[in-house]
């Protein structure tokens, strides 16, 4: 029996994903990367905005051709779409054999095996003990869909953090954190099968631990003891929420040697009046105040965040309060998001909605103005030498190779290209001068 996997959405999604391979694999079946071979296609759903629930039931209905024209028998839908509409998938996509929710994807070999004997279900609760977020020293088997020096390390799951926009915690539950044993544990198994870069996800990194007895923040903790493994090269650290960067962080993250100096720190806003709408637990004055302590304090740091334009109420003057501020803090990188409504959430049913072609103006405005900041701080870079994590070679016959340096994070920030490469291969690490910088690609040479 030949099985794949089409996971869409975020790395912890993606986590997930590779878990699922990983048990697959354990099961004996056989796993491939061509749809048209694979005679069950797990489809790993996103279901966070309306985009990311448009890309999965199109990606759905993709694979469902497949049962038209290729070896497939058997579709399995599992993910947040699922966790969230499973009634509406089964009773919609007849072609789909099972639905499975988000808690349950370490039951994949016994989804599978219910699916072959021909019954057609939703499965959204567990059926046997949840090992994941109470064990200390299971973790359960991967096979990563990353680089072979890349992984991501999810250490929590869900999110208590009840943003008025965000159906998360309606979806994946209230947040729990794994054992740090057991990360620890997986992380050495990582680094033990070659993972140089190691890459922390989780709704709300930094609020790891304070679930665990003690209900500590661990997150420095963590980092400390993920220091230690030695065939580690860089520890990067995303999705960190301001109100819990503490004083103790901020001076870990600068101490750390494999710690990258990048903070991956979503801020949505900039409005006080909006923040508190958002329930954001923040106001501009102290993130202010945080942005400086780490650029103080971590010489070279690199700072990426995300904002929400078109939020329900915002004003001209909000909107131009928020452009402001990216002009005064100067974002090394942003990506900016164009409010979704989502039903069931707090936001969905505020009055004062914003017009579709007002949030889409403003996204293109903020957009160009990051733009054109990323384009001025790249160029400051230039005469800087930077290591570069080698990633691949141009196909374009060019002869330049690619990577990134502690200031990228994959997939979502941009490249280093690096000329005269010599004999390189992906998963090195080597040293390069920057020559040129652009808005989001920088240029440079081999030392």
């Amino acid at each position: 029996m030949k099985i794949g996997i089409v996971s869409l959405g975020c790395p912890k999604n993606l986590v997930d994903s590779e878990t699922m391979l990983g048990l697959i694999h354990e099961e004996k079946y056989e796993i491939t990367n061509d749809p048209s071979e694979a005679e069950i296609i797990i489809v790993n759903t996103c279901g966070f905005i309306e985009s990311a629930k448009e890309e999965s039931i199109n990606t759905i209905l993709q694979m469902v051709e497949y049962k038209k024209s290729g070896s497939c028998k058997y579709i399995i839908v599992t993910g947040c779409l699922s966790q969230r509409y499973a009634e509406e998938l089964f009773n919609e996509l007849p072609e789909a054999d099972a639905i499975a929710g988000v808690e349950v994807y370490d039951e994949i070999g016994s989804i599978i095996k219910r699916v072959m004997n021909g019954e057609r279900f939703i499965m959204l609760e567990r059926s046997k003990p949840d090992v994941i977020y109470t064990s200390k020293e299971t973790f359960l088997p991967r096979i990563l869909t990353t680089p072979s020096y890349t992984a991501y390390l999810k250490i929590a799951e869900g999110c208590d953090n009840c943003c008025s926009y965000c159906a998360i915690p309606k979806i994946r539950g209230p947040y729990r954190s794994k054992p740090m044993e057991q990360v620890l544990k997986e992380a050495k198994a990582l680094a033990d099968n070659g993972v140089k870069e190691l890459i922390v996800v989780a709704q709300d990194t930094t609020r790891y631990g304070e679930d665990l007895p003690g209900g500590k923040l661990l997150l420095a903790d963590l980092l400390k003891e993920l220091n230690k493994i030695e065939s580690l090269k860089w520890i990067r650290v995303m999705y960190c929420y301001p109100n819990n960067f503490t004083d103790e962080l901020i001076e870990t993250f600068a101490s750390l040697d494999k710690v990258c100096k990048y903070v991956d720190l979503p801020l949505q806003h900039a409005s006080n009046r909006l923040l508190a709408s958002m329930n954001r637990y923040d106001t501009r004055e102290e993130v202010e105040t945080l942005l400086a302590k780490l650029r103080k304090r971590i010489p070279g740091i690199v700072i990426r965040t995300t904002f929400i334009v078109g939020f329900p109420g915002e004003t001209d003057a909000d909107f131009e309060e928020l452009k402001e501020f990216v002009e005064q803090q100067r974002f090394e990188n942003a990506g900016v998001f164009a409010y979704s409504q989502e039903e069931g959430t707090v936001a969905g049913a505020m009055p004062n909605q914003i017009p579709d072609e007002i949030k889409q103006e403003r996204y293109h405005e903020l957009m160009a103005l990051q733009a054109q900041i990323s384009e001025e701080i790249h160029k400051d870079t230039e005469g800087q030498t930077l290591e570069v994590l080698v990633e691949g070679i141009e196909e374009d016959g060019s002869g330049l190779h690619y990577g990134r340096s502690y200031r990228e994070a994959p997939d979502i920030d941009g490249l280093v290209f690096i000329e005269n490469p010599g004999d390189i291969k992906p998963g090195c690490f080597v040293k390069v001068n920057i020559l040129q910088g652009f808005t989001y690609e920088s240029v440079g040479e081999r030392i």
